[in-house]
């Protein structure tokens, strides 16, 4: 089964579009603690998740323990919830092959980040891999995503118009990796009518202030999912994870229906 087929069955089985981000501070206690913390997360929130993304910098920010919270993680994870590995990574073509063993071959991640903008070459070496997925950075959900991504070229086209071209190509050449992309809220006004209807990534609901309007609006048939992270490990109020995740799960629908 494709990636985007089983995320597609994930978001039909539970309802919802609710992408949890584990994003554990490196802060919050020592290696125990943070341990039981996204164990406590990942039993609460499994309900109302699409899938889970653990985001590769508070991890690598722990160092080597870091790395073995991650995997720890990693394998607790239910078989059925797609894990979207954030590591945003880029380089050249040998030293991309080495990433993609480590994060298709050896750990236990269904998806991942990347930056496109090294070019076809940089990606390649994620996409011969059968039932995974990658997300190419196309429009980010940070103001300086008008700094480069929505800059327009001479012939008219946006630079992120660049990044969904190379996802096309892959899917010309019938690529064994489904490729789909990263569209924040925030930036998602007058982007999403020209972004291929695959599968999207979507930050910037909740603390970022992004709204659910411009993606509902563009009446989108991909398995899109809608990242939360501070919102529900970090939220200043006295609910369980499960609570939030339900919350934010529920009010994502809801727009998607009215």
């Amino acid at each position: 089964m494709r990636y985007s087929e089983r995320l597609q069955q994930r978001i039909r089985k539970t309802g919802s579009r609710l992408c949890v981000g584990l994003d554990p501070r490196p802060g919050d206690g020592g290696t125990a603690l943070v341990r039981n913390f996204l164990k406590q997360v990942v039993a609460e929130t499994a309900p109302w998740a699409a899938a889970y993304k653990p985001n590769m910098a508070y991890f690598e920010a722990m160092g080597i323990e870091g790395m073995r919270l991650l995997e720890n993680l990693l394998g607790g994870i239910p078989d059925d919830i797609p894990v979207i590995l954030d590591a945003k990574r880029s380089d050249i073509g040998e030293t991309q092959k080495y990433y993609a063993q480590r994060y298709f071959g050896a750990w236990k991640v269904d998806a991942v980040t990347l930056n496109p903008f090294l070019g076809y070459d940089s990606i390649e070496p994620f996409l011969d891999w059968e039932e995974k997925g990658i997300y190419l950075l196309a429009v980010t959900s940070n103001p300086g995503s008008a700094d480069l991504q929505r800059q327009t070229l001479l012939d008219g086209r946006a630079v992120y118009e660049l990044v969904t071209a190379l996802g096309e190509r892959a899917a010309r050449e019938v690529r064994a990796t489904d490729v789909g992309y990263v569209v924040g809220l925030t930036n998602a006004l007058g982007v999403l009518e020209r972004i291929p209807d695959v599968p999207l990534l979507v930050p910037g609901l909740g603390a970022q202030g992004g709204e659910l309007a411009a993606l509902v609006a563009a009446k989108r048939q991909a398995p899109d999912v809608i990242n939360v992270s501070r919102g529900i490990l970090y939220a200043a109020d006295e609910r369980d994870f499960g609570t939030r995740a339900m919350d934010w799960a529920e009010k994502i629908t809801a727009a998607y229906a009215g």
